[in-house]
């Protein structure tokens, strides 16, 4: 199964009706098919079956599907990629290219949150300017918190004063990223939880809309009751 057979099928699949739907929901059109993600999902499940002993060529197929600036296909470039593989270089780059919020969040999800230096990415991303690749950031941050069962809360901390900077940011998608950012670090554990309140209260001060919508809506949610009685008895 090659990059090229896999876009032909992707093309085959596609749903103009679906894309109209998608642009509601701020996704961008441009170069979009309208595939489900269940639909990709299961591609990416076929397609990692029949290459499962080739990582080297999974990754080689999606650096060709990546370069097809297909919507669809770079989420399953995202999907089909050995993580292990992709170089700082490579990630970098995709960023670059990133135009819709979910592409951008897909391949967070699934490939750069398993990246070795994930967490360096994650605290550079955000310190770019252009709008995804500053979500990117802010995503990555996401993703590592609800994903990375094994990093150190030092490793989120670091991230509070980043998520605070940002927060006067007024750009939707980014705006967003940091209040998700912001929330699933609250939700680690009592501990993180308790300095992403503090982290919080200490937005909601700042003297802008973002960051006051930021801020009150992450403490409603991480000093909500589901949310504590969930730390308390894990």
């Amino acid at each position: 199964m090659q990059a090229q057979e896999i876009v032909k099928q992707l093309k085959k699949m596609a749903n103009k009706k679906n894309v109209e739907g998608m642009a509601r929901f701020g996704i961008n059109p441009k170069n979009t098919l309208g595939v489900s993600m269940p639909k990709l999902r299961q591609l990416a499940k076929s397609i990692k079956k029949h290459h499962k002993t080739k990582p080297q060529e999974l990754h080689r197929i999606a650096l060709l599907l990546w370069e097809s600036s297909i919507h669809e296909a770079r989420i399953l470039a995202g999907l089909i990629d050995s993580p292990e593989m992709v170089s700082e270089k490579q990630a970098d780059q995709w960023i670059k290219d990133f135009d819709s919020w979910d592409v951008c969040d897909q391949v967070c999800l699934n490939l750069f949150d398993k990246m070795p230096f994930a967490f360096k990415k994650a605290k550079e991303w955000a310190e770019r300017e252009r709008e995804f690749e500053r979500r990117a950031g802010f995503a990555l941050m996401a993703c590592l918190a609800f994903h990375h069962k094994t990093a150190k809360d030092l490793d989120f901390i670091a991230f509070f004063p980043i998520i605070k900077k940002y927060s006067r940011d007024e750009r939707n998608f980014v705006k967003k990223a940091v209040n998700w950012a912001l929330r699933q670090i609250g939700k680690r554990n009592l501990a993180l939880n308790k300095k992403a309140l503090a982290t919080a209260k200490e937005i909601e001060r700042i003297n802008s809309k973002p960051a006051r919508w930021i801020a009150r809506d992450a403490i409603r949610e991480l000093s909500g009751m589901a949310v504590q009685e969930r730390l308390k008895n894990s």
